[in-house]
């Protein structure tokens, strides 16, 4: 995997080519300042949708993932991000809209306890996921719900010491690879494996195996993260985002 000192905060836009994987990341304990600046980028049903968040720690995250998001593909778009226009498949995996079609930008976002993560290639289905490492959550009770037989088998031949890892990269590629399809839970869990075990290659086995290419990350300290994406030999290239590097096509 690779660890966190590898991600440059780019003073623009890197040049993202077709054999690309770009992989944001970004916290989410922004200021208030930057807060407003990005809430005001969101369309009228992302506004809706950060209201309905009980807590306003979650709503104050799901606005800046969203803002970043937008801030992010801004950039790549040479256009103001409160301009993108979003459309949402059968089962609600957004894409960039491009007068009524899609946009052959394909991103993926993804966020666990206050990192964001956002995936971006060209013509390539991209799914991510990440998540904070909790021990107490790693139980084989969760394993047995979301897990298949292979992976349970997998997973209980680890050194224990090596488990919590073993579950949360197995969960982390499983995410992904189902965001990546944008079918949901609507694709059965049994249906698939990832492998699993640390210091390993990150593999799948599934129907569609040679359509995907599948990599593990560490983006932060006690985070585990993964993304896969369409076709192989694809170059992954790793940044940081930061407020103060905001797309520069915003309309003031």
């Amino acid at each position: 995997m690779s660890g966190a000192a590898e991600w440059p905060s780019p003073p623009g836009t890197p040049e993202l080519p077709d054999d690309a994987i770009h992989v944001w990341r970004a916290s989410l304990a922004i200021d208030s300042t930057a807060l407003q600046r990005l809430q005001k980028t969101l369309a009228d049903d992302e506004r809706a949708r950060a209201e309905r968040f009980i807590f306003e720690r979650d709503r104050k995250r799901f606005v800046a993932a969203r803002g970043i998001l937008r801030d992010v593909l801004g950039r790549y778009l040479l256009c103001p991000p409160e301009t993108i226009e979003f459309v949402y498949g059968p089962r609600g995996k957004p894409a960039i809209s491009k007068r009524g079609s899609r946009h052959p930008l394909c991103f993926n976002l993804a966020h666990s306890h206050g990192l964001a993560l956002i995936g971006i290639g060209r013509k390539r289905e991209i799914g991510i996921d990440v998540e904070l490492i909790r021990p107490e959550f790693a139980g084989e009770e969760i394993a047995k719900r979301y897990f298949s037989a292979k992976e349970i088998d997998e997973l209980s031949r680890l050194p224990a010491e090596l488990r919590t890892e073993g579950f949360f990269l197995c969960w982390t590629r499983k995410e992904a690879y189902i965001k990546a399809r944008g079918d949901g839970l609507h694709i059965p869990l049994e249906s698939f494996n990832v492998s699993l075990t640390p210091g390993l290659p990150a593999e799948l086995n599934s129907a569609d195996h040679s359509r995907w290419s599948l990599r593990s990350l560490a983006p932060e300290p006690g985070y585990i993260a993964a993304v896969i994406a369409e076709g192989d030999g694809w170059r992954l290239r790793q940044f940081s985002w930061n407020p103060s590097g905001a797309s520069p096509n915003r309309v003031s």
